[in-house]
């Protein structure tokens, strides 16, 4: 052991300003005074080291161990090499008062891993991989593997990495804050995959407390809130080819029926039993692909949107309240599990929609609130700032930093998890100044106006990006309200969604059914009125989760009258769903006709599939999938007037509507009729655009349906003769609470 002694321990101190602020945890350019430099006054290298827990310090250069001494009582250690003229390699060895003994190269003798351009761009908003450049990201430095780890945290007066690796002693692992940047960044070497941390943040005020990295890529089951090192290196691939084919896929000429799911709370019989004593007790991502799959295949799904899964600390939120928008929920797995379940679903042919969350997020002191004791990632005002209804607070959309991190993190989910697309959620919430306010809580824009533009841009620039950097991906917006042009270009003036929930078709649908049938005539404009609206956006038709939760009760108990209209109004409602235009949407347990509504705990009632009257419904929702897949005049043209004609809308005192859904060029008409009274018609003059020979190819009164068994099972001849103002027409049964749907024959 080698022990050098300076002539003066005050010599190797550094200035007593910065001794001062690194003692008292203000001090944010550690590296001007830790680890190794050049002095040329004293003509040597000074290497400094500071670590108040710390018995004694060696360091090591080569086979020589040097001895540093302890020149300050709080913890900093130092040693001298006279003459030295160039910085070389070591490592420190540190001795603790338990025997324990860590060694590893200084953390503070390497260059930040935090680039100019990077900091450029990130204040700019405009860095399309940020989540690749803030967080925690394992890296090496010539021979020397560690972690490299970086925050946004502007007005904080210091920032520490701290784990189980230094006994989360923020005074360890202090970081540099790069320029004007309002990012602090270190390199810790010898850190690996798996292992946890948070970042300790002292604020202006002197207040210390520490926070969740916002961009951890893995995060602790909760209760816990600590980042986990994840390595997505590891990440391993094999879906080129659904990647291909969905680039040049015209999406909105195709099939998409969606299966909208809460993975918590899914539970098919297939899976492996949970008996409900252990709260945490989910299954993991792949087990649920391989349950999914089959299921999703089953059923005639194109798509599955999963409620969020980025990682939340309250099961009762669903998931939206996001503390960790970067790292798909523990609850299921690992972020390996989750990629193992986007792969084998797009190996099956299946697409993977997330909901996403960018409106708010949660007031959880370890996550983004009042990050670095200023309103960071919020505004300051409660007018702008805070959900009064949700208790959440509101993104600020004017910060430069912060549409960085959300355009981010939705090119994140595209890029490293290969999602086919997002659902917004709350779109509404972000447009509108006042929304959900009353008159005086809430600040006009420039203009005077309740339009919030900073929100309007963002979610412009947002949905450029995702379409120009991911082709073939598609965003849709939950939007409630009339905002004009959700769902066309940017460049044509829309917002530049590729779709948009029909918020209104759905109400008013379910409105419309829930009357008992005796009084459908008095609201017939109900079920017609989205046809006056329904080319001016690309619609997806939603019977979502919102709409059989907290006492709306599910799709079955919403029809009106006794068990068995019960179900045929159900038959009837997604039939006519089916063949409306527009993508569908149908949430988890009403493709079995669910009795309670949805719980967040628990399972869906797969036992009631042993009643004939919900297998049949699920028989029949696969038979409409199969049946909407494979008639092109369902989906080809669903958001022009040219794939839809009226036969019939106005036989309000019969409750009865017929329309043809046309393929693109027109060849191939496709007829649905609807009987919403319990009232069948055995002779029923039906108009039809073509002469000829017609076939039923559905009936929803199907026995195998739980249906009465009136169905149209001869061939239909057209005749010639005006009917509902069309040159032929066939005359049918029509069901009571049915539809039938017909095509020409030779179709």
């Amino acid at each position: 052991m080698i022990e050098r002694k300076s002539e003066s321990m005050d010599e190797l101190l550094p200035p007593e300003s910065k001794l001062s602020m690194l003692l008292e945890g203000r001090l944010a350019d550690p590296h001007s005074i830790l680890g190794m430099h050049r002095d040329d006054q004293l003509d040597a290298v000074i290497v400094r080291c500071y670590d108040p827990g710390a018995a004694t310090v060696t360091l090591l250069r080569g086979n020589s161990r040097i001895k540093m001494a302890k020149i300050e009582k709080s913890g900093l250690f130092a040693v001298k090499f006279p003459g030295e003229r160039n910085l070389f390699a070591y490592k420190i060895e540190k001795t603790f008062d338990d025997g324990q003994i860590f060694t590893s190269e200084d953390p503070y003798c390497f260059l930040p891993g935090v680039g100019e351009m990077d900091t450029y761009l990130f204040n700019q908003g405009e860095h399309q991989r940020i989540y690749e450049i803030l967080g925690a990201h394992p890296r090496s430095f010539g021979e020397v593997k560690g972690v490299v780890f970086a925050v946004w945290a502007p007005t904080a007066e210091r920032v520490s990495v701290v784990g189980g690796f230094n006994c989360w002693d923020g005074r360890r692992h202090m970081m540099r804050v790069i320029g004007s940047s309002g990012i602090w960044e270190l390199f810790i070497p010898g850190l690996l995959d798996g292992d946890i941390y948070k970042y300790e943040i002292r604020a202006a005020n002197g207040d210390i407390f520490l926070k969740l990295d916002p961009y951890a890529y893995r995060i602790e089951m909760r209760p816990k809130s600590a980042g986990i090192i994840c390595d997505t290196t590891h990440f391993s691939w094999d879906d080129g080819e659904w990647m291909n084919q969905r680039k040049s896929r015209n999406w909105h000429e195709s099939p998409i029926s969606i299966y909208e799911i809460h993975l918590g709370t899914w539970r098919h019989p297939s899976l492996r039993p949970i008996d409900g004593s252990n709260e945490d007790d989910f299954h993991n991502y792949r087990e649920l692909a391989h349950a999914l799959a089959d299921y999703v295949i089953e059923m005639g799904y194109t798509h599955v949107e999963l409620l969020p899964i980025s990682e939340h600390p309250f099961d009762q939120s669903w998931g939206y309240q996001v503390s960790g928008f970067y790292a798909p929920t523990a609850r299921y797995g690992t972020p390996e599990d989750f990629v193992y379940f986007v792969n084998y679903l797009h190996n099956k042919g299946i697409g993977v929609f997330l909901d996403w969350v960018p409106a708010h997020f949660p007031k959880d002191a370890f996550s983004l609130g009042r990050f670095d004791g200023t309103a960071l990632y919020e505004h300051a005002d409660p007018r702008q700032g805070e959900h009064k209804d949700w208790g959440t607070y509101i993104f600020n959309f004017g910060r430069h930093e912060v549409r960085n991190f959300l355009m981010g993190n939705a090119l994140f989910w595209m890029e490293k998890y290969h999602i086919d697309g997002l659902r917004v959620d709350a779109v509404a919430s972000m447009l509108y100044l006042n929304y959900s306010r009353d008159d005086g809580d809430w600040i006009p824009n420039k203009y005077g106006s309740n339009e919030n533009l900073d929100a309007i841009s963002f979610i412009k620039r947002l949905n450029e990006l995702t379409h120009g950097l991911h082709p073939g991906t598609l965003m849709f917006a939950e939007e409630s309200t009339a905002w004009p042009m959700v769902s066309r270009p940017v460049y044509l003036g829309g917002l530049g969604f590729d779709f948009k929930w029909n918020m209104g078709w759905m109400h008013d649908t379910l409105e419309y059914f829930k009357d008992d049938p005796v009084f459908r005539s008095y609201s017939h404009g109900k079920i017609t009125f989205s046809m006056l609206y329904a080319f001016s956006e690309n619609f997806i038709l939603p019977f979502s989760h919102d709409e059989v939760v907290h006492g709306k009760r599910s799709l079955l108990d919403k029809m009106p009258g006794d068990y068995t209209l019960k179900f045929a109004n159900l038959r009837c409602m997604l039939s006519y769903m089916i063949t409306h235009p527009g993508k569908k949407l149908l949430f988890m347990g009403c493709e079995i006709a669910q009795w309670t509504e949805w719980r967040d705990k628990g399972s869906l009632d797969w036992n009631i599939l042993e009643y004939p009257s919900h297998s049949s419904i699920k028989k029949m929702v696969a038979d409409l999938n199969c049946l909407y897949r494979e008639n092109s005049s369902l989906w080809e043209d669903d958001f022009s007037p040219n794939g839809f004609e009226w036969i019939d809308g106005s036989d309000y005192q019969q409750s009865i509507i017929a329309y043809v859904r046309w393929n693109k060029n027109h060849s191939i008409p496709v007829v649905a009729v609807m009987n919403f009274t319990p009232v069948p018609r055995y002779d029923y003059n039906l108009g039809v655009p073509w002469g000829g020979r017609w076939k039923e190819i559905f009936n929803s009164d199907r026995a195998e349906y739980g249906g009465w068994g009136n169905i149209n099972n001869y061939a239909i001849d057209a005749y010639d003769g005006l009917c509902h103002n069309k040159p032929h027409h066939v005359n049918i049964k029509l069901p009571s609470l049915g539809v039938v749907i017909l095509k020409p024959e030779y179709c």
